[in-house]
């Protein structure tokens, strides 16, 4: 398992009780050994004017669900997690319902992690794919 902290989504998602991850309904609701899932609504508060899931939602949803996965996997409260970079490649739409996804790394180290991010919709189809790039300072 890479987390060095327990692995508790009650205490992570109450963590995030004033952030805008709870302003969009980000709800995290696993953690596997070398994962984390996480889901959020597709409503007024994700969607663009058009009716369609806004791509930055899905950049919101992939860089909240890397960070929080650094930090599990830091597991040192004296340690930040700062973005670097985060990049999407919108594959398809959705117009209601949830959205899901898995966040996994790609490279774990000392100073640099990198995660990539697969956010499917209710029927399982691939809507965006994200990498999210964080430092680890302090």
């Amino acid at each position: 398992m890479i987390w060095k902290v327990n692995p508790d989504v009650e205490s992570v998602n109450n963590f995030n009780s004033n952030s805008l991850a709870h302003h969009l309904g980000i709800e995290i609701t696993e953690f596997g050994e070398n994962f984390v899932k996480a889901k959020m609504p597709v409503d007024q508060r994700t969607r663009q004017p058009m009716g369609l899931l806004h791509g930055g939602a899905s950049v919101v949803l992939s860089e909240t669900v890397g960070s929080i996965a650094s930090w599990m996997a830091v597991g040192d409260p004296n340690k930040h997690i700062v973005g670097l970079e985060v990049n999407a490649n919108h594959l398809k739409s959705a117009r209601q319902g949830f959205v899901y996804c898995i966040t996994r790394p790609v490279r774990l180290g000392r100073t640099i992690h990198v995660w990539n991010t697969d956010i499917f919709d209710e029927s399982d189809n691939l809507l965006c794919t994200s990498r999210l790039t964080v430092m680890i300072t302090g």
